[in-house]
Protein backbone atom coordinates (compact mmCIF):
# COMPACT_ATOMS: atom_id res chain seq x y z
CA UNK A 1 0.00 0.00 0.00
CA UNK A 2 1.42 3.35 -0.86
CA UNK A 3 1.19 6.88 0.73
CA UNK A 4 -1.39 8.10 -0.99
CA UNK A 5 -3.84 5.35 -0.22
CA UNK A 6 -3.11 5.08 3.30
CA UNK A 7 -3.86 8.48 3.60
CA UNK A 8 -6.84 8.40 1.75
CA UNK A 9 -8.34 5.61 3.87
CA UNK A 10 -7.30 7.13 6.82
CA UNK A 11 -9.43 9.95 6.18
CA UNK A 12 -12.42 7.93 5.07
CA UNK A 13 -12.01 5.89 8.55
CA UNK A 14 -11.72 9.44 10.39
CA UNK A 15 -14.77 10.97 8.45
CA UNK A 16 -16.93 7.78 9.51
CA UNK A 17 -16.00 8.40 13.18
CA UNK A 18 -17.07 11.92 13.12
CA UNK A 19 -20.31 11.25 11.48
CA UNK A 20 -21.17 8.08 13.24
CA UNK A 21 -23.11 9.48 16.33
CA UNK A 22 -24.93 11.59 13.78
CA UNK A 23 -26.10 8.62 12.14
CA UNK A 24 -27.22 6.50 14.82
CA UNK A 25 -30.84 6.57 15.51
CA UNK A 26 -32.93 8.00 19.09
CA UNK A 27 -31.34 9.79 20.94
CA UNK A 28 -27.85 9.48 22.87
CA UNK A 29 -27.59 7.24 25.35
CA UNK A 30 -25.49 7.51 28.40
CA UNK A 31 -24.44 3.96 29.37
CA UNK A 32 -23.80 2.44 32.87
CA UNK A 33 -23.69 -0.89 34.13
CA UNK A 34 -27.11 -1.45 35.38
CA UNK A 35 -29.15 0.69 33.47
CA UNK A 36 -29.38 3.53 30.28
CA UNK A 37 -29.66 6.92 31.06
CA UNK A 38 -31.33 8.87 27.41
CA UNK A 39 -30.32 12.76 26.87
CA UNK A 40 -33.67 13.41 28.18
CA UNK A 41 -33.61 11.66 31.52
CA UNK A 42 -29.80 13.21 32.10
CA UNK A 43 -31.34 16.85 31.48
CA UNK A 44 -34.58 16.24 33.51
CA UNK A 45 -32.09 15.26 36.40
CA UNK A 46 -29.73 17.92 35.61
CA UNK A 47 -32.11 20.54 35.94
CA UNK A 48 -33.88 19.14 38.72
CA UNK A 49 -30.28 19.25 40.75
CA UNK A 50 -29.59 22.91 39.07
CA UNK A 51 -32.83 23.55 40.57
CA UNK A 52 -32.01 22.47 44.41
CA UNK A 53 -28.43 24.23 44.18
CA UNK A 54 -28.68 27.03 42.06
CA UNK A 55 -25.93 28.76 40.50
CA UNK A 56 -25.19 32.33 42.64
CA UNK A 57 -21.50 33.63 44.06
CA UNK A 58 -20.52 29.92 44.48
CA UNK A 59 -20.80 27.29 41.36
CA UNK A 60 -24.11 24.92 40.93
CA UNK A 61 -24.96 21.44 40.63
CA UNK A 62 -24.38 21.75 36.71
CA UNK A 63 -21.00 23.23 37.46
CA UNK A 64 -19.84 20.78 40.49
CA UNK A 65 -21.54 17.84 37.96
CA UNK A 66 -23.68 16.30 40.46
CA UNK A 67 -25.95 14.73 38.20
CA UNK A 68 -23.52 12.50 37.32
CA UNK A 69 -22.93 11.84 41.16
CA UNK A 70 -26.32 11.00 40.79
CA UNK A 71 -26.45 8.92 37.72
CA UNK A 72 -23.57 6.86 39.74
CA UNK A 73 -24.28 6.40 43.17
CA UNK A 74 -28.06 5.01 41.52
CA UNK A 75 -25.49 2.67 39.44
CA UNK A 76 -23.22 1.78 42.30
CA UNK A 77 -25.22 1.83 45.17
CA UNK A 78 -28.65 0.58 44.59
CA UNK A 79 -30.85 -2.72 44.14
CA UNK A 80 -32.15 -3.09 40.68
CA UNK A 81 -36.07 -2.51 42.51
CA UNK A 82 -34.84 0.52 43.63
CA UNK A 83 -33.33 1.48 40.22
CA UNK A 84 -36.59 0.38 38.47
CA UNK A 85 -38.96 2.36 40.98
CA UNK A 86 -36.70 5.66 40.68
CA UNK A 87 -36.97 5.54 36.87
CA UNK A 88 -40.86 4.82 37.12
CA UNK A 89 -40.78 7.92 39.73
CA UNK A 90 -38.70 10.06 36.96
CA UNK A 91 -41.48 9.65 34.43
CA UNK A 92 -43.81 10.53 36.75
CA UNK A 93 -42.17 13.64 38.19
CA UNK A 94 -41.84 14.77 34.16
CA UNK A 95 -45.76 14.12 33.43
CA UNK A 96 -46.77 15.68 37.19
CA UNK A 97 -44.73 19.00 35.59
CA UNK A 98 -46.76 18.22 32.09
CA UNK A 99 -49.99 18.15 33.83
CA UNK A 100 -49.13 21.36 35.85
CA UNK A 101 -47.52 23.30 33.69
CA UNK A 102 -48.10 22.02 29.97
CA UNK A 103 -44.06 21.41 29.69
CA UNK A 104 -41.43 19.13 30.35
CA UNK A 105 -39.89 19.79 33.63
CA UNK A 106 -36.70 21.00 31.60
CA UNK A 107 -38.54 23.71 29.48
CA UNK A 108 -40.07 25.18 32.92
CA UNK A 109 -38.58 28.66 33.76
CA UNK A 110 -36.54 28.93 37.25
CA UNK A 111 -39.74 30.07 38.97
CA UNK A 112 -41.75 27.69 37.92
CA UNK A 113 -39.52 24.72 39.02
CA UNK A 114 -39.00 26.36 42.13
CA UNK A 115 -42.61 26.28 42.84
CA UNK A 116 -42.80 22.57 41.38
CA UNK A 117 -40.31 21.62 43.82
CA UNK A 118 -42.15 23.22 46.65
CA UNK A 119 -45.21 21.26 46.09
CA UNK A 120 -43.46 18.18 47.45
CA UNK A 121 -42.68 19.86 50.97
CA UNK A 122 -46.14 20.54 51.18
CA UNK A 123 -47.93 17.68 49.20
CA UNK A 124 -47.60 14.27 50.69
CA UNK A 125 -50.45 12.49 48.24
CA UNK A 126 -47.97 11.95 45.45
CA UNK A 127 -46.70 8.37 44.86
CA UNK A 128 -44.30 6.31 46.76
CA UNK A 129 -42.15 6.00 43.44
CA UNK A 130 -42.51 9.95 42.59
CA UNK A 131 -41.41 10.86 46.61
CA UNK A 132 -38.60 8.19 46.49
CA UNK A 133 -37.46 9.74 42.62
CA UNK A 134 -37.40 13.18 44.43
CA UNK A 135 -36.43 12.08 47.70
CA UNK A 136 -33.24 10.71 46.12
CA UNK A 137 -31.97 13.59 43.78
CA UNK A 138 -32.47 15.89 46.70
CA UNK A 139 -30.65 14.04 49.12
CA UNK A 140 -27.82 12.89 46.60
CA UNK A 141 -27.17 16.46 45.13
CA UNK A 142 -27.00 17.96 48.88
CA UNK A 143 -24.34 14.71 49.12
CA UNK A 144 -22.70 15.34 46.28
CA UNK A 145 -22.40 19.45 46.76
CA UNK A 146 -20.72 18.48 50.64
CA UNK A 147 -18.22 16.13 49.75
CA UNK A 148 -17.39 17.76 46.06
CA UNK A 149 -13.82 19.42 45.79
CA UNK A 150 -15.41 23.08 45.76
CA UNK A 151 -17.18 22.66 49.20
CA UNK A 152 -14.27 21.12 51.22
CA UNK A 153 -11.23 23.02 49.72
CA UNK A 154 -13.39 26.46 49.22
CA UNK A 155 -16.74 26.96 51.86
CA UNK A 156 -15.11 25.03 54.80
CA UNK A 157 -11.54 23.83 55.45
CA UNK A 158 -11.47 20.41 56.17
CA UNK A 159 -8.97 19.06 58.72
CA UNK A 160 -8.08 15.77 59.81
CA UNK A 161 -9.32 14.51 63.06
CA UNK A 162 -8.64 15.64 65.61
CA UNK A 163 -7.51 18.77 64.39
CA UNK A 164 -5.00 21.24 65.20
CA UNK A 165 -4.27 22.04 69.06
CA UNK A 166 -5.22 25.50 69.95
CA UNK A 167 -3.48 25.81 73.78
CA UNK A 168 -4.77 29.15 73.77
CA UNK A 169 -8.80 28.68 74.34
CA UNK A 170 -10.27 30.73 76.58
CA UNK A 171 -12.60 29.47 79.14
CA UNK A 172 -15.63 31.80 80.60
CA UNK A 173 -16.45 30.56 83.50
CA UNK A 174 -13.03 28.84 85.15
CA UNK A 175 -15.16 27.13 88.12
CA UNK A 176 -17.55 25.48 86.03
CA UNK A 177 -15.00 24.29 84.02
CA UNK A 178 -13.06 22.35 87.37
CA UNK A 179 -16.45 21.40 88.56
CA UNK A 180 -17.69 19.54 85.49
Amino acid sequence: MDRRSAIRNLALVMGSAALLPYCTPGKPTAHYSHFDVNLDQQNLVADLAETIIPKTTSPGARDLELDKFVWLMLDDCTKKEDQQAFFKGLAEFDELAKKQYSKNFTDLGKDDKAVLLKTFDKNKTYSKELNGFYGTVHWLTVFGYTESKYFMTKEIVWELVPGRYNAYFPVKNLKAAKNG
